[in-house]
């Protein structure tokens, strides 16, 4: 279990040493990992806080649970059993693994040769569903050949408009959900057999595929055994990308971009399994996070993607981050003592530049950046990648360094302003520079970098996790709003009794009554 972190004489090394290291601007810090570059240059270093970082990952117990991840022991303690995602994209699977990869290449393979489905309905939420857009976005951009369309919010209108406009007799629907009782997900599929039989389609669940690890939930519903795709107890929601949930994946953009970000993942694991902690991407991403947030007090982290194909990756990176560090209790049950997983969000760059980075810059909070970027561009005009190369890094420079108020005023006298004016103009452009940021070089957008890349953000939660003595693995707060929500679903279809309404708070019971009478 995990004693209070701040107990540990190595927790109170680490953050001292944390306070006394700046950042040094001439100074650089570049990791090589899986393909990519990670430059952490701008983050506070000195060789105190390396030596305290160090003590304080041993002082947790680090390398033996990063084996319990790896080899598919019990990381998930508080739900008792493993969280063997790794296990998922590993060049050689063990048979389980190997044989649904099978199954789905094959589908997949069946599927292009008769060139059906042109339309894929993908019904899912959360890591059944962000994961899968971003890859399809990332790939996809420019359009396939199949046209597809996301399914995941209880919303009647997102169903009406997934469907809409699409042949039901060259449509699949596929339904992801783990344990095939997810709400959001169920309903949404009913509408979509619904929409299926009222068009005439003669065999109906023939157009359905399920990807769970309850098999017999989902046969029980009516799909088919052979359009059953299997995952594992030990698979977490967040990071079923690397299972056959990425079906739509491989129909919408080709089976080959699974299987490269499948190898490049891998080789990030690799590289989390062997690399020294000095040279160890993820470990020290995660060091320089828990030194922004537990030391610094930054409440937030900005992931500014630098192309405007991974626009999903802020929502996948925010559930990731935030549902898997959203704990203030540690494994012993006691609070943890310190600030904990920090409020993730963001933009594609350049529209941040142009929505939120003035707060960033000169707000009086600020917020730890992830720049990331790619090298190379695959389109054909080489002026828009320069450009784009040069935001980025001009804008990663100028948190850095900042502007200082002699600097602002030798512009402002340049400029032709007064004395008195340009004193006063002056004030107003301070930069206060030293703002920590990452940033992470692609060298070309593939499904082996980008593979390397979620990997790589998926290590650095598990890190957190284990310096801060939490759980990354469970969702207990979501749980609650879940078991919540049936019961006001009962009580606004008026199957419930007077005595559940008293429960409520007050503000709650007066809209519950008040919607009841609408519907």
């Amino acid at each position: 279990m995990s004693c209070a972190l701040t107990s540990l004489p190595e927790w109170a090394a680490f953050e001292a040493a944390a306070k006394q290291s700046p950042i040094h601007v001439h100074d650089l810090r570049i990791i090589h990992a899986a393909g990519i570059d990670l430059d952490i240059s701008g983050q506070g270093s000195s060789p105190a806080l390396s030596d305290a970082a160090q003590a304080l990952l041993d002082a947790r117990g680090f390398a033996p649970m990063r084996e319990r991840l790896l080899s598919g022991g019990i990381a998930n303690v508080t739900e008792a059993r493993a969280a063997w995602h790794t296990a998922l994209r590993a060049p050689a699977p063990i048979k389980e693994v190997a044989a649904e990869r099978q199954r789905l290449n094959a589908f997949v393979r069946l599927a292009d040769s008769e060139r059906r489905w042109r339309n894929i309905v993908h019904i899912g939420i959360g890591g059944s569903d962000w994961g899968v857009r971003l890859a399809v976005s990332a790939f996809g951009y420019a359009g396939t050949w199949r046209q597809v369309h996301f399914v995941a919010n209880i919303d009647g209108h997102a169903i009406q408009g997934g469907l809409s406009g699409l042949d039901p007799h060259d449509t699949l629907i596929v339904l992801a959900s783990k344990s095939f009782t997810t709400a959001e997900t169920l309903q949404n599929g009913q509408r979509a057999l619904e929409w299926l039989q009222a068009s005439g389609v003669e065999n109906p669940y023939e157009q359905v595929v399920a990807i769970t690890a309850r098999p017999d939930v989902a046969q029980a519903w009516g799909v088919p055994q052979a359009h059953i795709f299997k995952l594992w107890d030990w698979v977490g929601g967040r990071f079923s990308l690397w299972s056959a949930v990425s079906l739509t994946t491989a129909l919408a953009v080709n089976a080959d971009v699974v299987a490269g970000m499948q190898a490049g993942a891998a080789a990030m694991d690799a590289h989390f399994a062997e690399a020294p902690t000095e040279r160890n991407a993820p470990v020290q991403m995660a060091l320089a996070g828990i030194v922004n947030r537990s030391v610094l007090g930054y409440g937030s982290l900005n992931i500014a993607p630098y192309d405007f194909r991974l626009s999903n990756l802020v929502p996948y990176v925010q559930q990731l981050e935030m549902e898997s560090l959203g704990k203030s209790i540690n494994l012993d049950g006691q609070a943890v003592g310190v600030a904990t997983g920090p409020a993730v969000w963001g933009m594609p760059g350049t529209d941040a530049q142009h929505t939120f980075f003035q707060w960033l810059h000169q707000g009086s909070d600020g917020a730890p950046v992830d720049f990331i970027v790619c090298q190379h561009a695959d389109h054909g005009w080489p002026e828009h990648h320069k450009s784009l190369l040069a935001n980025c890094l001009a804008q990663r420079e100028a948190l850095l360094k900042g502007k200082t108020y002699d600097g602002a005023l030798k512009e402002c006298l340049d400029a032709g302003m007064t004395q008195d004016k340009a004193e006063w103009l002056a004030q107003h452009r301070v930069h206060p520079g030293g703002r920590p940021s990452n940033l992470i070089v692609l060298p070309r957008l593939s499904p082996y970098t980008l593979g390397a890349l979620l990997a790589l953000y998926e290590h650095k939660v598990f890190v957190q996790g284990v310096i801060w003595g939490i759980n990354p693995f469970d969702q207990w707060g979501v749980e609650y709003g879940k078991v919540l929500a049936k019961g006001i679903s009962a009580e606004l279809s008026g199957k419930a009794a007077d005595a559940d309404s008293a429960a409520h708070d007050a503000s709650t019971a007066h809209w519950v009554k008040s919607f009841g009478k609408s519907l």
